[in-house]
């Protein structure tokens, strides 16, 4: 019987073992290999070498053996380009430089495919006093600096302390391999699955699977480098929440990724938009309820060109209500963000991966933002106002809190406790790196944990000059889940904020990022499945498509709703689809005011229930 041996195959998508023998011949194990790989036909080719050299051609005279290919031997496929230009195949084979062997094909985000094709490079004028060559001429006070140079980074003003994630890659890539094996890995913290040489645990564990331990660095990168808000309206909208009752409250931020220009490679996360979810809120907590519209929030964002950006939430006690003051509490004594709210940030990015073309997981942090609005007191400035802080949590918050290894403390907010390990769960030693009394480096057992290791701050800021993706309104439509304040959302408000707004241009007065949802999520007509036109009607700013739309039924069938709730919806007369009026509509058809039946015009009764008309 022939010796079976193992062959190890790797390709572009992981290595996998291929059983064959000496004696097989080699068109035979090629054609075991185009099944275990999944080709049709001979889209591959293979090599015994990693740079393409020594190519295996299929045979029926030749062995495995004739070609000395042994037990364990590894072989490296490649699969075919197509047909193209000499650019398109440059291309392919760049992208395949700088995507480690055996990560997934991903399509990573528009803002970093553009940043990827993007220089990068800091240019800096000719210094006169410094620079003796030609003005053709550079020199190490004028050549260009790359996106990483710290020097440069530390200087701006105000001081950058993280460089941006490309920048972070650029410098991964740039040297003499071109990041050729550069593989960004996702921290685990738990045991690896498969190891069979000892019993589970809490039985047995060996240095094969077990997790190493982690010692909690500061990163150098972050993700996003700065949160702008479109306009001041968005966020007082929020926080008229908290100045008519008091308590906390939370949103989603929907926007958009976009170059951040201030810092090279940078990326800025634009803010369009705030959805308050269902929730719970106090004077000092906040408690998220489950959200059976979440799925379809984020479905009707994503027609309008947005994304879920990141979430914000208050932490306001006010101080001086005649001066609008408030506490300022955060800050370098206490604490900018406390552990239970690392940990709720690290589960909303874990929620939100960052796709990655260098991670063998397909994804590595995540551009998930964290904005707290509290007070603050600034130099030279108004004290104890409202203030907006941005914050991330580091990758390796990320993963202890994925993996369940990280706890708040009950009596102190500003620390984290690593948990120990128990018979159900292994918990790898987590340390952190401080300075003793005498100004020695020492390494403490992350028991307690202070949770500045955790975070990376971010600048939040608004423009100069407002960005409007929504029309703004002096009667605007109300917020979602705000029933405590009295403000619903129901025909009756749409007919009150329809009458209340006569522009005569309708897509300004239905670009309301609230009313879209409202009339994709009410229970009575919901339009989930014909208002994209609309939706894209809103995302390009087109009048004409708003125009088709507002003659569709369905808007005559939210007009004629409208009018059975006893306001005066004037406005309307000249919005009415197929050319009728309002008034007509409310002459045709009448609503019951006790079963809600629509009852035919004329009739003094409601057909239904034999109730006169109110």
């Amino acid at each position: 019987m022939a010796e079976t041996i193992i062959i190890r195959v790797q390709s572009p998508d992981g290595v996998k073992r291929i059983t064959a023998t000496k004696r097989e011949t080699v068109a035979t194990f090629l054609k075991k290999v185009a099944k275990e790989f999944g080709f049709r036909n001979n889209g591959f080719s293979v090599y015994t070498n990693r740079n393409r050299t020594g190519e295996i051609t299929a045979s029926q005279n030749k062995s495995l053996s004739l070609l000395k290919i042994k037990h364990g031997d590894m072989l490296f496929l490649y699969p075919l380009s197509p047909a193209g230009s000499s650019s398109e195949t440059m291309d392919t084979s760049v992208s395949q430089n700088l995507r480690p062997v055996g990560a997934p094909q991903v399509v990573e985000d528009e803002i970093d495919q553009y940043l990827i094709k993007q220089d990068g490079k800091i240019y800096r004028n000719r210094d006169q006093q410094l620079c003796h060559h030609s003005p053709l001429g550079k020199c190490v006070h004028c050549v260009p600096l790359e996106p990483f140079d710290e020097d440069y980074l530390n200087h701006l003003e105000p001081p950058v302390k993280h460089m941006s994630f490309h920048a972070y890659i650029r410098k991964l890539t740039g040297g003499a391999d071109k990041g050729k094996f550069v593989a960004l890995e996702n921290i685990s913290c738990k045991i690896k699955s498969g190891c069979e040489g000892h019993p589970p645990w809490p039985e047995g564990i060996c240095t094969k699977c077990q997790p190493s331990a982690i010692t909690l660095n500061r990163q150098k990168y972050r993700h996003v480098d700065n949160i702008m808000f479109e306009n001041h309206t968005i966020a007082d909208r929020f926080l008229d929440f908290w100045r008519k009752t008091g308590n906390q409250h939370l949103g989603y931020l929907y926007g958009r990724y976009t170059e951040h220009k201030d810092i090279p490679l940078g990326i800025r996360a634009e803010v369009a938009a705030i959805y308050e979810p269902p929730q719970i809120g106090t004077q000092n907590s906040l408690e998220i309820l489950d959200d059976p519209k979440a799925e379809v929030v984020d479905e009707i964002a994503a027609k309008l060109g947005l994304r879920k950006v990141g979430w914000i939430f208050t932490d306001l006690v006010s101080e001086d209500t005649r001066k609008g003051t408030v506490r300022y509490s955060r800050n370098k004594d206490t604490y900018y963000l406390s552990a239970e709210e690392c940990i709720t940030a690290g589960y909303f990015q874990n929620q939100q991966p960052n796709i990655c073309r260098l991670s063998p997981d397909g994804h590595f942090g995540s551009k998930f933002v964290t904005v707290v609005a509290t007070g603050i007191s600034l130099p030279g400035g108004p004290d104890n106002q409202v203030h907006f802080e941005g914050y991330q949590v580091s990758n390796q918050c990320m993963a202890l809190v994925r993996d369940e290894c990280l706890l708040p403390c009950r009596d102190a907010p500003e620390l984290g406790y690593a948990k120990e390990s128990s018979s159900e769960q292994y918990v790898p030693d987590v340390f952190y790196k401080d300075i003793d009394k005498f100004g020695n480096e020492i390494t403490q057992l992350a028991r307690p944990l202070p949770v500045e290791y955790l975070i990376i701050d971010i600048t939040t800021t608004f423009p100069k000059d407002p960005v409007y993706t929504f029309s703004i309104s002096q009667n605007p439509f109300p917020i979602e889940n705000r029933d405590v304040l009295g403000e619903t959302q129901d025909f009756h408000s749409l007919a009150t904020y329809l009458s209340q707004n006569t522009s005569s241009i309708f897509l300004d007065i239905i670009s309301d990022f609230h009313l879209l949802l409202f009339l994709v999520t009410n229970e009575v007509m919901p339009l989930r499945d014909s208002i994209s036109l609309l939706l894209e009607a809103v995302r390009t700013k087109n009048e004409e498509l708003a125009q088709t739309w507002k003659k569709s039924e369905q808007w005559a069938t939210i007009e004629q709703l409208c009018s059975t709730v006893g306001v005066q919806i004037s406005g309307l007369q000249d919005y009415g689809a197929m050319g009728g009026s309002t008034h007509a509509a409310s002459a045709a058809m009448w609503a019951c005011q006790h079963c809600t039946y629509m009852n035919q015009p004329g009739t003094d009764h409601c057909e239904m229930c034999s109730l006169p008309r109110t």
